[in-house]
């Protein structure tokens, strides 16, 4: 199925952090908070210019039975593989050096997973990030947003035989090959993950892939949009 599960973006969902939203996909949500820092990690500060990452973790009782909490360096390894591809994501498309000293934290938490939660951080992870930078320009401490494009993300695999779009947690369960793709407004890739769960595939496959993928982040491009409009004009 070429189909995407409901998606629901609420901007502004934090009253304190600079940029939040609550990404509800499907059954899974995902509440995404941006926190600007005036200062930099030490590798960057002689390169002049700012930082955007991510942490992203589990609640306990997200999933369909208890998981032990994340604390400190007791982060999971899938947690952590996580947090870097959603700041890989983030800082594809923004001006690190328009963003001056400072770094924005993107904290992710899944409050309910059913499947797509790393898409679903992704997304929600730009919309906070957005209204984060907006506010920084608002305040006169940036001249113009830093950003380049949007980014967005989606999960996909092939199940029985077909190949599906944004797979529910059953669906994954039980997928021949799963897929993430990250892509930005312009259709342009910045990851692509794709995995032979049942053993190899045919090389053709990644065509069928790629052109659902597309089909699929441009909708979720379409939904973050929406949500942004009544908060800031995207500059492009």
């Amino acid at each position: 199925m070429a189909e995407l599960r409901d998606i629901v973006i609420q901007p502004g969902y934090l009253d304190f952090a600079e940029g939040s939203a609550l990404v509800s996909w499907g059954r899974t949500r995902v509440l995404c908070a941006a926190s600007v820092l005036e200062r930099v990690p030490v590798f960057r500060q002689e390169l002049g210019g700012g930082w955007v990452t991510a942490e992203y973790g589990m609640l306990p009782r997200a999933g369909h039975s208890r998981q032990e909490r994340e604390r400190g360096g007791g982060i999971r390894g899938r947690s952590q593989e996580i947090q870097r591809l959603i700041g890989r994501s983030l800082r594809a498309v923004v001006d690190l050096g328009g963003l001056g000293e400072r770094t924005v934290v993107l904290d992710c938490d899944v409050l309910q997973a059913d499947g797509g939660t790393r898409a679903a951080a992704v997304t929600g992870a730009y919309v906070a990030l957005a209204m984060a930078l907006a506010g920084l320009r608002r305040r006169g401490v940036l001249e113009k947003i830093p950003l380049k494009d949007q980014v967005a993300a989606v999960s996909l695999g092939r199940v029985g035989g077909r190949l599906l779009l944004d797979l529910d947690y059953e669906e994954d369960s039980q997928a021949e090959v799963d897929a993430n793709f990250v892509a930005t407004g312009q259709g342009e890739l910045v990851e692509v993950q794709l995995t032979g769960e049942a053993g190899a595939f045919p090389a053709a496959w990644l065509t069928e892939f790629l052109e659902l993928a597309l089909q699929g982040i441009k909708e979720v491009i379409g939904r973050q949009k929406e949500a942004l409009a009544p908060w800031l004009p995207l500059p492009w």
